[in-house]
């Protein structure tokens, strides 16, 4: 079985960019891709964004699994793309 994609990281900062989402593993059966991170911080249960960071792409999924969200974007920023099934 192909392992999902892990989760891309936050972007912090004033052009703080989320993390791109990692790609399903290669493998047998479908395998979702990770989500994109977004593009500020998460403290305390509340979302921060940056002013112009960009939101992280999804991975993509292996075998029809499904791709993963892009991320937030920040104030100005725009949201990540999705990844490809």
């Amino acid at each position: 079985m192909g392992g999902a994609g892990g989760a891309g990281g936050g972007g912090l900062g004033f052009f703080g960019y989320g993390g791109a989402g990692g790609d399903a593993g290669a493998g047998v059966g479908l395998a979702a891709g990770g989500n994109g991170g977004n593009a500020g911080l998460i403290m305390g249960g509340s979302y921060t964004p940056s002013i112009f960071g960009i939101g992280g792409n999804g991975g993509n999924g292996v075998n029809g699994g499904a791709g993963g969200m892009g991320g937030l974007g920040g104030v100005v920023g725009t949201p990540g793309a999705h990844g490809n099934p």
